[in-house]
């Protein structure tokens, strides 16, 4: 079978793009770190709120069913008669009035505290690769990593890690090897952890290590 006339005449080689061999290729941009990912997470404050407004609802419910009751004629209650005859005898300067005005001060601060202040301190903000999703990562769960990831340095026996929002403490014991290489390892493979976190602000670590303690 012969081929048909002219397909050599219409055949086109590719264009080939050689790649250059010292190029590396271009990392992908940073997340976008803007201040809405630095703030930390505001707690819904249930358990206060609830114990306050229950408290409301009782004292509130108290003075109202006596009230109701006077108008209907009754007399008033034994306790509301002796609260008036307390609050209309004792002067400002006694013991019991500033005793009772300090507990409502002290409680008035603690709820503006709670209100102004965002809680949830157990929660680390992570960074935002999203502009519409948060992320949180808790302080006992980036423990356990960083505890684990201790570990697997060879000559750590044991390793005990407390997160905090700013630093992370890492104590561990070393049962073989020299302190000061086993302290290396742990701040390199420790400091990839911490970056592999991916927290908004990593925290800053300090490391121990010692010896076990001698048996009896």
């Amino acid at each position: 079978m012969s081929e048909p006339q002219g397909s050599e005449g219409t055949t086109r080689r590719l264009p080939v793009i050689e790649k250059d061999a010292g190029t590396e290729p271009t990392p992908p941009p940073e997340p976008d770190r803007g201040r809405s990912g630095t703030r930390r997470f505001w707690s819904a404050r249930r358990v206060p709120a609830g114990i306050v407004a229950l408290l409301l609802f009782v004292v509130a419910g108290a003075f109202l069913y006596d009230v109701a009751a006077v108008r209907a004629g009754r007399n008033a209650l034994a306790w509301r008669r002796e609260l008036a005859q307390q609050l209309a005898e004792r002067h400002l300067d006694d013991t019991w009035v500033l005793v009772g005005a300090a507990v409502a001060a002290a409680l008035g601060l603690w709820l503006i505290a709670l209100a102004v202040t965002p809680g949830l301190r157990g929660v680390l903000p992570m960074r935002r690769t999203h502009p519409d999703v948060r992320a949180g990562l808790h302080r006992k769960t980036a423990a356990v990593v960083l505890r684990d990831r201790a570990m697997e340095v060879p000559g750590v026996q044991s390793a005990h890690v407390r997160m905090r929002r700013a630093k992370a403490r890492v104590r561990a014991v070393s049962h073989f090897r020299e302190l000061d290489d086993v302290r290396t390892d742990l701040d390199t493979v420790l400091t990839e952890a911490v970056q592999g976190l991916g927290l908004d602000r990593p925290p800053a670590l300090s490391v121990r290590v010692a010896r076990p303690g001698r048996k009896g």
